[in-house]
């Protein structure tokens, strides 16, 4: 006889180890979580400053895009963890939780219940943040699970200069970037705690995982839910080999990305008939929206060379690094104490005190001095300090799909991103990069450079638009491929359940109408959090 919960959560990455928790706090409810990567063992995930070594390892599904014809017909790297806490144990843990209009902007779409000051409440319920005294009043919280922190056991003088230069420039200085005002320069918040990285994993699901009515399965891929007929049923799922069904008593809950999660979905017969009729898998509900409407973050290096050695690069070498590793394991101190990132700015691209529209993201890493080098691949970094500005689109208009390769789960879907397609993308990209030299002809950011790296040459617009074709790598911060609304094109309604599918619904980074404006990860546990109580109250009212 198959197993059967009252809830089944597919994907163990931040928002299902959230409701994983949420969930189980009823006594009365039983919970899987299947998590198609194995346990978080890796010790690079918690060690915050080792994150470029997880990438390209078993911890991470390691997607690629489709040629992109408006990027020199690059494949682009997509970085996705595998492992549990999925991309919450791989990235680099920037705490960011967007702009207030970014969800006005959902609500005014016909999301009820998105607005901004709706979902405040939820961002609070997640957040400890480490320096609550400091912080915007009403805007954070000191009694969630997920450790918030701006990094104090390592600081290179390069981020102070970086804010300060912005400020010359008209971008001010801003504490809190997720306070009252997003618009400023100022030091990251971190999802790290006493030096190590806080995960979805390690914050939520862990310490729920002593309850006797919490299930985890790890290696476990899902390959379809189990359907009968507008239902959801169950799931089917593979592990060490053997294929095994398990039901729902209640609900399904697909919690694995925006790649993922259109792809499970269209696996199991839900999708645009057109596209599932190509791989001979019986259409059982014709819902065009899933994979479609894909969203992600631009960023290029602009970079230099520092004439003092107080920065990242040179612990690259063995001796410096085992150096670092004793002061990190022995003393709690130092570089690798921290993410690669130490600052942030976000501003209107036009300077004329519209809602913000771009990034800077600022690390004290340089990169090579030429073309050709692996972003994500430490051995390909120089050995002497500088530090990197990139120039982030947050508002991209291009849209993507993911799409089935073919219908054998274990096969990657098919990403295609169009990055660049709108001309509007690249526009303001290059006005970015131009701020950028702007900022870093400040004098204090100046007084540290000794050499400036790419782009060698900063005086042409031509120039610029080639590098940014060679270097242009997305944030990995994917959205909107299973988007919530009402409208033809939506997959899930404002409860995130899937339009004309019982018991089923999505919940994470791919129900986002539209993306964010910043990192998505604390967007994602938000989400998270109102599901489960959205999931909460209908077991109360079913009660009554």
């Amino acid at each position: 006889m198959s197993e059967s919960y009252d809830y089944i959560i597919i994907g163990a990455g931040s928002a299902g180890c959230v409701l994983a928790n949420r969930l189980s706090k009823n006594s009365k409810i039983s919970v899987l979580i299947l998590e198609a990567g194995g346990p978080d063992s890796n010790l690079n995930i918690h060690i915050p400053g080792a994150y470029l070594k997880i990438h390209k390892s078993k911890d991470d599904w390691g997607f690629w895009t489709e040629e992109q014809e408006n990027v020199l017909q690059r494949k682009i790297y997509l970085p996705r963890g595998k492992t549990l806490g999925g991309s919450s144990s791989t990235n680099a843990m920037a705490y960011v939780r967007g702009n207030p209009s970014d969800y006005d902007g959902w609500a005014n779409l016909g999301n009820s219940g998105w607005s901004f000051n709706e979902l405040l409440p939820y961002f609070k319920r997640s957040e400890n943040h480490e320096q609550i005294d400091i912080m915007d009043s009403g805007f954070h919280s000191s009694l969630g699970e997920l450790g918030v922190t701006i990094p104090n056991r390592f600081k290179t003088p390069y981020v102070d200069a970086f804010i300060e230069a912005c400020s010359k420039v008209g971008i001010p200085k801003n504490l809190d970037y997720n306070g009252q005002n997003q618009e400023g320069a100022g030091l990251v918040q971190s999802t790290i705690k006493e030096g190590k990285r806080v995960s979805a994993a390690t914050a939520f699901l862990k310490p729920a995982l002593k309850r006797n009515n919490l299930t985890a399965i790890t290696n476990a891929r899902v390959d379809k839910i189990i359907l009968k007929g507008k239902i959801a049923k169950g799931v089917q799922y593979q592990i060490q080999g053997k294929t095994v069904q398990v039901y729902a008593k209640n609900e399904i809950i697909i919690s694995a990305g925006a790649f993922k999660s259109p792809q499970i979905l269209m696996l199991s017969g839900i999708g645009d008939k057109q596209e599932l009729i190509k791989h001979n898998i019986n259409s059982t509900h014709d819902l065009k929206g899933v994979g479609k409407n894909l969203q992600d973050h631009l960023f290029y290096p602009i970079c230099a060379q520092t004439n003092t050695q107080e920065g990242i690069n040179h612990y690259i070498s063995p001796l410096k690094q085992i150096k670092a590793a004793w002061n990190y394991f022995v003393n709690k101190k130092g570089v690798f104490c921290n993410s690669p990132l130490e600052g942030m700015a976000f501003f209107d691209l036009d300077q004329k005190g519209g809602d913000v529209n771009f990034q800077l993201h600022f690390t004290p890493i340089s990169i090579r001095n030429e073309y050709g080098y692996d972003a994500y691949d430490l051995n390909d970094y120089p050995r002497v300090d500088g530090f990197t500005i990139l120039p982030t689109l947050l508002h991209p208009k291009s849209r993507g799909t993911v799409k089935l390769s073919s219908s054998n789960p274990s096969d990657p879907p098919i990403i295609q991103p169009n990055f660049l397609k709108e001309q509007q993308d690249l526009d303001q990209l290059v006005k970015g990069g131009k701020i950028v030299f702007k900022i870093m002809e400040e004098k204090a950011l100046k007084k540290y450079i000794k050499v400036n790296g790419l782009p060698l040459n900063r005086n042409s617009d031509d120039l610029l638009i080639e590098h940014i074709k060679k270097t242009l790598e997305t944030v990995y911060h994917p959205v909107g491929t299973c988007k919530m609304g009402n409208d033809l094109m939506a997959v899930v309604d404002p409860n995130l359940k899937v339009h004309g599918i019982e018991n089923l619904r999505v919940v994470d980074a791919s129900v986002m109408p539209k993306i964010v404006s910043g990192n998505t990860n604390a967007p994602v546990y938000m989400i998270a959090e109102k599901a489960a109580d959205m999931i909460l109250k209908s077991i109360r009212e079913s009660v009554k």
